[in-house]
């Protein structure tokens, strides 16, 4: 395969990585409304339309923020409108539109958890989302150091690299397999699944960046990590009550 898949549309050359991730969008919104459709927990109007709107401006500007301070000395020095545009990365999207979420959530005075619904087409979304990036290879900032282990790949240099775009997706593929026996075993509070994804998805990617490149803000961690931190702390937290809760 060479490296980087492009895709010919209304006569312009694109790159896999936004054709995919627009795709994993579209098809992540359409399964979580067919999910709405079916659960019994109804929210009301004002509650669906202030977490709708807390979740989408949380992630817009928590994606392009941390995703631009991944190399904070790049954005300060060489500052372009166009590159912070196009900058962005999952994490602060999850991060900030937890954020988001739970501000809109006091505005409306909702105290119920909303987000059990979301986890399965998130995980849908982001998988999509990681076959544009291995398809991209080295044209975008989404691929691995170099490796001499046996699952390196040259991805459109000279290196063999962690395919960490496959990495992924086999983990979520895999943490989608373990929620649902979660589900299946017993009945847990509202959230539980949620909490349960963000702990696993955030430590997952605190130890995937080990093998991506970075740069450190604090002795080797990058931004991505220590925001992975401070996410996995706060959901350590949220979980040991909830599981408190249930016994």
């Amino acid at each position: 395969m060479d490296f980087p898949v492009t895709f010919q549309i209304f006569g312009k050359t694109v790159l896999a990585h936004p054709v995919f991730e627009t795709l994993g969008i579209f098809l992540g919104m359409r399964f979580y409304f067919y999910l709405k459709r079916k659960s019994t927990e109804k929210l009301s109007f004002n509650t669906s339309a202030a977490v709708l709107i807390g979740a989408t401006a949380g992630a817009l500007i928590g994606s392009k923020l941390i995703g631009n301070l991944e190399d904070p000395y790049a954005l300060f020095e060489h500052f372009s409108f166009k590159r912070f545009w196009t900058n962005n990365t999952i994490v602060g999207g999850l991060a900030f539109g937890l954020i988001g979420v739970e501000l809109a959530k006091k505005i409306v005075g909702h105290k119920e958890s909303t987000g059990d619904l979301i986890v399965y087409p998130l995980i849908l979304a982001i998988i999509i989302g990681r076959i544009g990036c291995f398809l991209t290879g080295v044209h975008e900032e989404t691929y691995g150091l170099p490796t001499t282990s046996v699952f390196g790949m040259h991805l459109g240099d000279e290196y063999l690299r962690h395919p960490v775009a496959l990495y992924e997706i086999a983990f979520l593929i895999i943490l989608w397999i373990f929620l649902k026996r979660i589900e299946s075993k017993r009945k847990y509070p509202s959230g539980f699944i949620f909490q349960v994804f963000m702990l696993s998805y955030f430590t997952f990617r605190f130890f995937l960046d080990f093998i991506k490149p970075k740069v450190g803000i604090i002795g080797n961690l990058g931004t991505i990590q220590l925001v992975s931190l401070s996410v996995i702390i706060y959901y350590i937290y949220k979980i040991k009550n909830t599981i408190k809760f249930k016994l």
